[in-house]
């Protein structure tokens, strides 16, 4: 076994001792046996490969014989545990550690039948722990660091609501780019454990129960990501966690049929993909500050670029337009539904008489430029981007490696020759194609593929 132990730690305390291959109903799985100096043993269920550089998802899960195996409600474990497997398998890569020996956060699976004893009593679960004379949280993470290292998991995204994983993991060596619970729908019979975890463990996270309560009672914050429907947490709520900590998130969305085409050879593009996409586009619209679009798109579709398919905010329009070509009648420019920046040229010609609502800024050649694009709009106040189209405009900021998601999704339709969607300088060899995690969603008939670019980092060179 190589040495993998973290600096100032000494030998390392785990042995790898069998691999296996594990088929489950969320995929299979690659099993790897360990045994710690304690004599405790260890599982690590791994999917997919790391040599792309990606930071993978990892689930240190703690071993709870009656939430994992007995389906107990006192909990969530055995949910979590669920959930956890499901995301690393839509993912494509990732690992769930089960670390045995944690039962009861530590204590023993006898001494938490006691603590629960004390909770039928009405103590909540860190009352009933100190009650016996016992720790809150006895479980140490030597043992799940040193088995990521031993897997080539240095670099990783963490599934847990509890900073204090996060903090074990760094503790040792371990770079957590990004952490982000599970959002597990709470029962009656475990919302005060759950609750207590939340007021007196310092555990995050907003559980889907508390969702639906909130929609239901009219209490969902304004623009929230909480006001979308339970089901679409899973959807969209990485990717408001994946917001960098500068607050920029660049997201490229494009829809095409199956050969590539967003729209006939004359320009028509209504629709390519269905209503469910469209719905789908108008919630992006609604967690961004601002709309990128091209000149060429807003002509050819007098887009709105507002939110009308679900409720949020209508976020800042932003047309790329250097020769400041658009019709004068575009809605972008006359329907005062939002804010419209109008990016032209330093010698376009530009009407007179504006409306209120529209602002036009003169870039030099070089300030279309994505990169500086993207630096204009944050100094300006608007940190969040959707780049929406064209096929063009969604390129060039793929190919500027700016986007830190893309959302391509796809009609099952052939339209044989038209307005190419995605289309970039590629690899000569398929080895070197774009690549990234993905997750994929049904639309209806239509199938949305988002790349993850935001888990990819560049490989250092020897």
């Amino acid at each position: 076994m190589p040495n993998n132990s973290a600096p100032g730690w000494g030998a390392s305390q785990v042995e790898r001792v069998v691999e296996t291959v594990l088929p489950t109903r969320y995929g299979v799985f690659r099993m790897v046996g360990y045994r710690d100096s304690g004599n405790n043993e260890h599982v690590a269920l791994v999917r997919g490969d790391i040599s792309n550089g990606a930071f993978p998802l990892v689930r240190v899960h703690s071993e709870c014989l009656t939430g994992d195996a007995l389906g107990s409600y006192r909990c969530d474990c055995g949910e979590q545990l669920a959930a956890s497997l499901q995301r690393i398998s839509e993912e494509g890569t990732g690992v769930v550690i089960y670390v045995r020996g944690h039962e009861g956060r530590g204590i023993g699976l006898l001494e938490k039948l006691r603590a629960y004893a004390l909770q039928d009593q009405g103590a909540d679960t860190v009352d009933a722990n100190t009650s016996l004379g016992l720790p809150v949280d006895a479980r140490d993470y030597v043992q799940s660091t040193e088995i990521l290292r031993d897997l080539g998991f240095t670099r990783i995204r963490l599934l847990s609501s509890n900073p204090a994983k996060q903090e074990a993991l760094e503790s040792g060596g371990i770079t957590v780019a990004g952490r982000s619970g599970l959002n597990i729908a709470q029962r009656p019979e475990n919302a005060d454990y759950i609750a207590t975890k939340r007021a007196r463990m310092r555990h995050d996270g907003e559980p889907v129960q508390d969702v639906w309560r909130q929609l239901t009672e009219g209490t969902v914050p304004q623009g929230s990501v909480l006001g979308l429907a339970a089901e679409l947490i899973t959807r969209y709520g990485p990717l408001v966690q994946a917001i960098r900590p500068d607050g920029r998130l660049v997201i490229g969305q494009l829809g095409q049929s199956l050969d590539g085409f967003i729209a006939s050879r004359t320009g028509d593009a209504r629709f390519v993909t269905g209503s469910e996409d469209r719905e789908h586009l108008h919630r992006l619209r609604a967690l961004v500050d601002a709309v990128v679009i091209g000149a060429s798109t807003v002509t050819a579709d007098n887009c709105q670029l507002t939110v009308r398919a679900v409720e949020g905010p209508n976020p800042l329009r932003v047309v790329l337009d250097p020769r400041a070509r658009i019709p004068a009648s575009s809605l972008v420019l006359t329907d005062g539904a939002a804010q419209t920046l109008w990016l032209v040229g330093t010698d376009a010609m530009l009407p007179t008489d504006l409306a209120d609502n529209v602002s036009a800024r003169r870039l030099a050649a070089d300030d279309f430029a994505p990169d500086r694009l993207l630096n204009l709009l944050a100094d300006l106040g608007y940190p969040r981007v959707l780049v929406e189209g064209g096929g063009q405009t969604v390129s060039r900021f793929l190919e500027a490696e700016t986007l830190d998601r893309l959302y391509l999704t796809c009609a099952p339709i052939l339209v044989g020759d038209g307005v190419p969607g995605i289309r970039f300088v590629g690899s000569d060899a398929l080895s070197g194609a774009l690549s990234a995690p993905v997750r994929r969603f049904d639309f209806g008939r239509d199938v949305c593929t988002e790349f993850d670019f935001s888990a990819i980092i560049p490989v250092p060179v020897p």
